[in-house]
């Protein structure tokens, strides 16, 4: 698929261009598993989310408006794998950061 080829091309550039830990990186990790999702291979858009987590939370603190759009992503996915625990934690964390924002 053309999509798939051309989000790990950019996560390739990006990687090589910004380093490893960059938010942009981070973001074609969330795109690549967002297409994953999209075709529902689960199993392979759960390590990317996890991944883009990481690097939101380094760059960007654990209470930032972008990170709960990320831990949101992440919790379809586990709802997906039915993995219900762990996705309400992923969704209580994106709540109670969007309502400190407010």
């Amino acid at each position: 698929m053309k999509a798939e080829e051309y989000d790990r091309r950019a996560l390739k550039i990006r990687e090589e261009a910004v380093g490893l830990e960059h938010l942009y990186v981070g973001l074609s990790f969330n795109n690549l598993a967002t297409l994953y999702y999209i075709e529902g291979r689960y199993a392979e858009a759960e390590p990317l989310y996890k991944r883009a987590l990481a690097i939101d939370e380094k760059q960007l603190g654990a209470e930032h408006t972008a990170l709960a759009a990320t831990l949101q992503n992440y919790a379809t996915v586990l709802r997906k794998m039915n993995r219900l625990a762990e996705a309400e934690k992923m969704e209580e964390r994106a709540r109670a950061i969007r309502a400190r924002q407010k």
